[in-house]
């Protein structure tokens, strides 16, 4: 009898101190994870269990974006009976309507060859085979005016300068600056995260804390180019002289998602 009651008190015993150590290791556990908070615990997922120590939101920013400068695509044609006499024709029209451009604030880093085609032009006959008649040669550049004034009078003694070899065409108002625009946006909807952010936490008693993370949402919506009409006559290179541009505006979005602690 005192055996078997000996045998019980020890086996009480050590059932005690088992159940204490898996409470202490309960503890320490539940301690553990009170420190270490995965970053996304407050994204509001549905079934997700939301972490009482961090709040994330996502702020939307705007700016407007006024075009103030323009562009477009000068093309300089020229035929003639050879193919060399062809090509120092068109060359020679893209350096005189370039050299009256540059009067108007274009630089050499303004302009870039985009592209020159050669081909044969050929008089076709009934019965008898083609007759060649010249070779037709076009050289066209991109150029950029930076400021949107002098746009209509550069355009205009392209087209008076160049004659009826020279073409314009896509005439594009745009943005010089668009990392400025973008710096805007971005201050308006980091300030839009966090004034919401704050709302949320101060009605819980609480106070923002340090920024955990910081991402855009999506991709920027950048403003696109304006698109004008094309310019290959001297009546329309006069209108176009005469013609002020007016540009409108866009409104550039950002969009962000903020993770903060809370204090």
């Amino acid at each position: 009898m005192r055996g078997d009651v000996t045998v019980s008190v020890k086996s009480i015993l050590l059932a005690g101190l088992v159940g204490l150590a898996l409470v202490t290791a309960y503890l320490l556990g539940s301690q553990g994870d009170a420190v270490s908070v995965p970053a996304n615990a407050a994204t509001g997922e549905s079934g997700a269990m939301a972490d009482r120590r961090m709040v994330s939101m996502v702020g939307t920013g705007e700016a407007s974006a006024v075009p103030d400068q323009i562009s477009f695509t000068l093309s300089a044609t020229a035929r003639r009976l050879d193919l060399d006499d062809a090509l120092d024709a068109s060359s020679a029209t893209t350096r005189r309507v370039l050299s009256e451009l540059g009067k108007h604030g274009v630089e050499k880093s303004d302009v870039q060859t985009t592209g020159l085609s050669m081909y044969p032009e050929y008089e076709y006959h009934a019965y008898e085979p083609p007759t060649l008649v010249g070779y037709r040669v076009t050289q066209r550049a991109t150029v950029k005016v930076d400021e949107l004034a002098k746009g209509g009078p550069a355009i205009a003694a392209a087209v008076e300068v160049g004659g009826n070899g020279v073409r314009v065409s896509g005439i594009r108002l745009g943005v010089g600056d668009l990392d400025a625009v973008m710096e805007r946006a971005r201050d308006a909807a980091v300030e839009s995260a966090t004034a919401k952010a704050e709302q949320y936490a101060a009605a819980t008693g609480q106070s923002l804390g340090d920024v955990m993370s910081i991402r855009e949402v999506g991709r920027p919506a950048l403003p696109r180019p304006q698109e004008l009409s094309s310019f290959r006559t001297l009546a329309a290179a006069d209108a176009m002289k005469a013609l002020p541009i007016r540009a409108g505006k866009d409104d550039l979005q950002v969009r962000i998602q903020v993770v903060w602690a809370l204090k």
